[in-house]
């Protein structure tokens, strides 16, 4: 609740927080649902799992790994596929797809390093790794691993350049 609080300048209260954000309450459901699995409850997590997506809108696979801090703002039409990694302090907007690209059973799913930020709509695909503090553009959808820090837009998503390095790169 503390981080949608810091993060979301909707957020008024903790009671509003607690009671109405869908992200949150999908989060709740996952941290349950992935205890489940992680004690062999495969059956009841998924369930869980499912239920928590009737009632959200957000598809959380018990098995995926997220870390503290996660904020799925306006939580719908969120996808976190099996084995998606997730770290800390990362912030989903609405419609992100962290999707496989392989029906192996296998590392098929995205893996985002703490600090990142995935715009509206965007679509990540594959064993690609979003690095430590980067960013995807809403409507993107990203096929290759991105380096910490930059950001990303685009189909397919590629770097962009931000004001902050036109201007250093004018001044060198």
């Amino acid at each position: 609740m503390r981080t949608a609080l810091a993060k979301d300048p909707a957020a008024t209260s903790a009671a509003t927080v607690a009671l109405l954000y869908s992200g949150l309450h999908a989060v709740w459901g996952y941290r349950i649902a992935d205890a489940l699995w992680l004690r062999d409850f495969r059956f009841s997590a998924r369930f869980l799992s499912q239920f928590v997506r009737f009632l959200t809108g957000v598809e959380i696979h018990p098995a995926a790994e997220i870390g503290r801090r996660l904020f799925i703002d306006h939580g719908a039409a969120v996808v976190i596929g099996e084995t998606a990694e997730i770290g800390d302090d990362v912030l989903l907007y609405h419609s992100v797809t962290l999707g496989g690209d392989s029906m192996r059973r296998e590392k098929r799913h995205p893996t985002l390093e703490d600090g990142v930020t995935v715009g509206a709509n965007a679509t990540l695909l594959g064993d690609i790794t979003i690095e430590e503090n980067a960013a995807v553009g809403a409507g993107s959808v990203v096929v290759e691993d991105v380096k910490p820090g930059v950001t990303v837009a685009g189909v397919p998503a590629e770097p962009i350049e931000t004001k902050s390095q036109d201007k250093s790169a004018a001044s060198e």
